[in-house]
């Protein structure tokens, strides 16, 4: 299929992205996924990304080749732990302003779903191909467990009507992939371009010397259930079993986690680390540990997961239905998969140690396993630009 004519400016595509979080300012598999697509195909396309204004200055924002427009101010994503109502209808909004706006294709991300909507208006006004990326499809039980009976109800329409509105959409995992033609049949072109993780830049990592036994990376957010690993932490002390654990991310549970590990008993034990930056620093902590430990309820892909076993360290997750990390791990074969409870993380945990003896170092074997090519950025990119249809 042909999108058919373009602007002829530079010999590219003009490919307007919107999406409300974006790299740096936010840190996220989302967000690093569009900051890795979009500068290695900005040589191919001209790419103009819509969002929140994140930065100062003025409301146009040039970063190497991508340029950054404000569309909106800066809402907070979050309130009380859960995705902002009034942020996702304000941002929404916001996007009318693309009508107005030079682009040959335009691109979006699914969440917070609202602004699929709003954009398949303009991309049938303007006569545009629409193309949506999805990272996990939740589904009416999981929105009414999130916000309620009569919310959660109104929430799955929203997200069934968008699947329905994209020209294609751009799956984030095989697992969505399938969830989506479950749903909406053949009626919408479903191409599964995965997250992917920055292989050079992993196997150039040397292990930081602040070794631990266990980390964690990631969003400090309730769906993590990052206090499922405290726990299962203060369960093996409890055992004479006196493991070291590090935390790397922030977010809204970031409070709440301190005075968990306090009130457990293992705040000595619990390193977090909210200041990490850079990739190649949270590759560093990665292998200097012993296990990556990830006991998420919901991960669309699960980048951290597979990020630590390009970094030659053993997972384990479990295998909460929502967590789609758990199928990486069992692909790879380096890590446990174990069910959602306190008992079995902690003797998950316990057994995978007891193969673990010390963190990946400069003489570790390297994580050579053919599949992780399939998940690095060149591979992902390319599967990208064929979809999107960049020369």
């Amino acid at each position: 299929m042909s999108w058919g004519k373009r602007s002829p400016a530079a010999g590219r595509p003009v490919v307007a992205l919107v999406v409300d979080a974006v790299h740096p300012w936010s840190r996220g598999g989302r967000e690093i996924r569009y900051h890795e697509l979009t500068r290695r195909l900005a040589g191919r396309a001209e790419y103009h990304i819509y969002t929140m204004k994140w930065w100062d200055g003025p409301r146009v924002h040039r970063a190497g080749d991508v340029t950054f427009h404000a569309i909106s101010p800066l809402l907070s994503m979050y309130h009380e732990g859960r995705r902002s109502l009034r942020q996702s209808v304000l941002f929404s909004a916001c996007c009318v302003a693309l009508l107005w706006c030079r682009f040959d294709i335009l691109e979006s991300d699914h969440i917070p779903h609202l602004q699929v909507l709003v954009l398949r208006l303009v991309a049938a006004v303007r006569r545009k191909p629409f193309i949506v990326t999805w990272h996990e499809v939740w589904g009416q039980s999981s929105w009414q467990d999130y916000l309620g009976q009569r919310l959660g109800r109104v929430a799955w329409l929203v997200e069934w009507l968008a699947m329905r509105l994209p020209d294609r959409i751009l799956a984030a995992s095989r697992q969505t992939e399938e969830a989506l033609r479950a749903i909406i049949g053949p009626r919408v072109p479903v191409i599964v371009a995965s997250n992917g993780i920055d292989l050079e830049a992993i196997a150039a990592a040397e292990p930081d010397p602040a070794l631990t036994d266990l980390v964690v990376v990631g969003r400090l957010m309730p769906h993590k259930q990052v206090d499922l690993l405290l726990r299962a932490v203060a369960r093996l002390h409890a055992r004479g079993h006196r493991v070291t654990c590090r935390v790397i991310g922030d977010g809204p549970e970031r409070a709440a986690l301190h005075h968990l590990a306090e009130d457990l008993g293992i705040a000595g034990a619990v390193d977090f680390r909210h200041d990490v930056g850079p990739q190649h620093e949270i590759y560093a902590l990665v292998k200097a540990a012993r296990l990556f430990v990830f006991p998420s309820a919901r991960e669309g892909f699960g980048a951290a997961a597979l990020e630590a076993l390009a970094c030659g360290v053993p997972v384990v997750t479990t295998s909460a239905p929502g967590n789609l990390s758990q199928f990486l791990v069992r692909q790879s074969g380096r890590g446990t998969v174990c069910d959602p409870t306190v008992p079995a993380l902690a003797g998950a945990i316990d057994a995978a140690l007891a193969a673990a003896p010390r963190p990946a170092g400069p003489d570790a074997e390297p994580a050579a396993e053919a599949w992780l090519a399939e998940h690095g950025w060149a591979a992902v990119s390319e599967r990208v630009a064929q979809c999107l249809e960049i020369p």
